[in-house]
């Protein structure tokens, strides 16, 4: 998959499961500045300890409302850092 990628391309491996990633060729996959992303994958019992964390806590949120109209202001606000908590759209 990383040889498919086009120049400054990302390749995310989101899997909880994989099998191993075996040694790579420097100059056939990762040059041209391409990358090789990982993410974190929690199993559903990690979600269910969470939330009972965050009640315990408890956890406070402040989110800041946009309509499906205003998707590029609200990109334009996160990019700038002017949203204090998260910017939730909403498309319904």
């Amino acid at each position: 998959a990383l040889r498919a990628l086009e120049k400054g391309g990302t390749l995310a491996l989101a899997g909880i499961y994989m099998t191993p990633i075996p040694s790579l060729d420097y100059t056939l996959d990762l040059f041209q500045e391409r990358t090789l992303q990982s993410v974190t994958a929690n199993t559903r019992q990690d979600g269910l300890d969470l939330l009972k964390e965050a009640a315990a806590i408890p956890i406070r949120t402040h989110t800041v409302p946009f309509q499906l109209e205003e998707a590029n202001l609200a990109l334009q606000q996160l990019k700038a850092g002017t949203i204090q908590g998260a910017g939730v759209l909403h498309v319904m």
